[in-house]
């Protein structure tokens, strides 16, 4: 004899579900063309079918533990396809965007990065750090003779302090913010390993996810089907050649840091550190590289984000954000370069100002962006090759 089940729907759940991309939910009428239509979804209960259902009806339990949404890489072939306009892409998004609101305290910064009207807080906060330590070096004038950016905002007393804190900040939060991913994954329960079927261990399910799914951006080829849209392509060159940008910066903000602080005690390597690099040396030129590698992921990122038909899937607030921000810490890198090189002092000296408060928006605000998806989803896919949701390559 079957047992009762008692729904209790979270009808504010479903109201904000809707004010952060997934107005359309009330449109599926459970066709099942979108789980049919994902080449990467799971014949085992496949998503996002089952994801709409839940939405409608408000299981907000159901979802918030839900792997599944961060196994999907928003294609959109889902809601291209789906014959009611309902958009399941934009639903799995929406959840994501939720998740990174509520995932990591303090959640009114996950509330302030939800809506444009609190732009002008997130800006204000770094814009009034970097303007009061410019009025403690040169009290906010333009220092005469070379252009050397540290006049302003010298390295030991203010930049390195403040980022070192700001990056400590961030790597806490999310820390903390994965613990309860993992635990929220924990409390759905299930696994997929039955027989005699083992669990791999967890450090093959790491290098599988880095090199595969991280390094290569595998099941980014995989994503549309057989027949792939300009638009995937576009995707796919340019998420690759962005994050292997921020790779290469990563590498030479590091090498920056160990010739500079290094080079207090092993005199040799002061060389590494010593700012500004000349254009001849070797990390100065690969920063360069990164730097027109990260320019046209953006650019091929923004073209696909504005081509999209907006009738099938809806870009959020979430997408122009993260876009906005990046594009401000590359546009303002390579202003105060040129501007520096030109000898314009007071452009060169104002765009660097816009370019740590943009760097610091883009590290301080991490766990509640959308740019999260690099440590979260990376996490969610790792666990769910553990429990064998999603096999081994």
């Amino acid at each position: 004899m079957s047992k009762a089940v008692r729904i209790e729907p979270d009808l504010q759940f479903i109201k904000d579900l809707q004010a952060v991309g997934g107005d359309s939910l009330k449109k599926c009428y459970q066709c099942a063309t979108c789980s049919v239509a994902c080449p990467l979804s799971p014949a085992d209960a496949p998503y996002p079918r089952k994801e709409m259902v839940w939405a409608q009806w408000g299981l907000k339990d159901k979802l918030v533990n839900d792997i599944d949404i961060w196994l999907c890489h928003n294609c959109g072939t889902c809601s291209d396809l789906c014959p009611r306009g309902a958009k399941p892409g934009d639903l799995l998004a929406a959840l994501r965007n939720m998740a990174y609101r509520s995932l990591v305290s303090p959640t009114i910064l996950g509330t302030w990065m939800s809506s444009s009207k609190y732009l002008p807080i997130l800006v204000a906060i770094p814009a009034a750090l970097w303007l009061f330590v410019w009025y403690l070096t040169t009290g906010l004038t333009i220092p005469e003779g070379d252009i050397v950016f540290g006049k302003i905002f010298p390295g030991d007393y203010t930049i390195d302090p403040i980022m070192s804190l700001t990056f400590f900040f961030m790597v806490a939060s999310f820390v903390l913010g994965v613990s309860r991913l993992i635990k929220s994954f924990g409390a759905a329960g299930g696994t997929y390993y039955v027989g005699e079927h083992k669990k791999p261990s967890v450090l093959n399910c790491i290098k599988d996810v880095l090199f595969n799914e991280v390094g290569q951006h595998a099941n980014f080829k995989e994503c549309g089907g057989e027949v792939q849209k300009p638009e995937d392509e576009e995707r796919f060159k340019g998420h690759l050649a962005l994050f292997y940008s921020f790779v290469i910066l990563a590498v030479v903000t590091g090498l920056i840091a160990f010739g500079h602080w290094g080079g207090k005690v092993i005199h040799f390597l002061e060389p590494m550190g010593h700012t500004p690099l000349p254009l001849y040396a070797p990390h100065k030129f690969a920063a360069l590289v990164g730097m027109c590698l990260g320019i046209y992921g953006l650019v091929k990122l923004t073209s696909r984000r504005m081509n999209l038909d907006q009738s099938k899937t809806k870009s959020s607030y979430y997408d122009w954000y993260l876009l906005g921000v990046v594009w401000a810490v590359f546009a303002t890198g390579a202003g105060a370069l040129l501007f520096r090189l030109a000898g314009v002092a007071t452009l060169a000296y104002v765009t660097y100002y816009v370019h740590l408060v943009a760097v610091w928006m883009l590290f301080a605000y991490l766990p509640w962006s959308k740019l999260g998806h690099l440590v979260y989803r990376t996490v969610a896919l790792i666990y769910a090759r553990y429990i064998g949701r999603v096999p081994l390559s």
